[in-house]
């Protein structure tokens, strides 16, 4: 089996699939109140289109396919793109990154279709403080949903937060103590300048550090010796079992250990969240012969070189260079 190799010698072996640009929320740290300029509807990969492109992946050492969006779960074929997924020869762990508005209702449905585990957002514990950050009123939902992922089998059941200066930092240990309680695996990420509405500057950011110092305040934490391809660094919390994460990307960047590479909802290679280049697969993909099935369909030939030279040659955007 050939393998994705890039030019910094980094073995890549986890797909993020971005199902969708929309999202059901507007955090403050992501995009404006009222959204940005939509992808067109004809523009975004097909449920063929992305299994076939999958499988590529797959044929190369992806054996881990993270779905993202925007919000996954606004894409209506979400449950069928699930069990296409894991159809796959060979068949790859998937996952998914989530706000947990409608698990509710298709959390079993994931599961039943091979849906293995879920990483949700969850950045407070306080209604109001939701509002604010979200601009909508969802926090119970977004707890509901957080329940019925659990109660469905998706395990471990890892919680995301972003901690912003004097609107949630304080938060910190209360979050904690929740995910410990409830045994969930609970992440602190560093905000990061990726918002689309512009609103990030260096020294408001709440630093990996800064939320160490805020933990300890509670509780004792003691580093795992290992870390691997993680982009967390993870620390037992008063001696273990339990551990928490810190993803401290802008002043503790991953970049030498990272095996992620990225796939749009229209389409295009990205192998850093940063990176400034792209590579079209859609179009290659597209031009393949049409099947009454993907999965008789091979691979094709023009995606899976684009595919290829796209993470072997791509400039890497590593944030030391930036």
């Amino acid at each position: 089996m050939q393998t994705l190799i890039d030019r910094f010698d980094r073995v890549h072996r986890d797909l993020r699939i971005s199902l969708t640009d929309r999202c059901s929320l507007r955090c403050t740290y992501c995009m404006p109140e009222q959204g940005v300029p939509w992808l067109q509807k004809n523009t975004m990969l097909t449920t063929e289109e992305l299994l076939r492109l999958a499988s590529v992946a797959v044929s190369l050492g992806i054996d881990e396919v993270r779905l993202t969006g925007g919000e996954p779960l606004l894409r209506r074929d979400l449950v069928d793109v699930v069990a296409g997924m894991t159809a796959l020869d060979p068949s790859p762990e998937v996952s998914m990154t989530t706000n947990a508005l409608g698990l509710t209702k298709n959390a079993e449905a994931l599961v039943a279709a091979g849906l293995t585990r879920v990483n949700v957002s969850l950045d407070t514990l306080n209604d109001d403080t939701f509002k604010k950050m979200a601009r909508r009123d969802r926090f119970q939902d977004t707890l509901d949903g957080i329940k019925a992922a659990a109660d469905a089998g998706l395990a471990p059941l890892k919680l995301n937060t972003v901690l912003l200066r004097g609107v949630n930092d304080h938060e910190a240990p209360d979050l904690l103590e929740f995910a410990l309680e409830h045994g969930y695996e609970l992440r602190f990420i560093e905000q990061m300048p990726l918002d689309a509405g512009h609103t990030w500057h260096r020294e408001s950011m709440v630093t990996g550090q800064e939320i160490r110092d805020r933990l300890e305040t509670r509780f004792e934490l003691t580093p795992v010796p290992v870390r691997g391809n993680a982009p967390a660094e993870m620390f037992f919390v008063d001696g273990g079992p339990a551990k928490v994460g810190v993803i401290a990307s802008v002043t503790s960047p991953f970049c030498g250990t990272c095996d992620r590479v990225r796939l749009t909802a229209d389409g295009q290679l990205r192998n850093c969240l940063f990176a400034q280049n792209e590579t079209d697969l859609r179009t290659p993909c597209a031009k393949a012969p049409a099947t009454k099935s993907w999965r008789t369909c091979s691979a094709p030939a023009s995606a899976l070189s684009c595919l290829v030279t796209a993470l072997t040659s791509l400039a890497s955007c590593s944030q030391a260079d930036r």
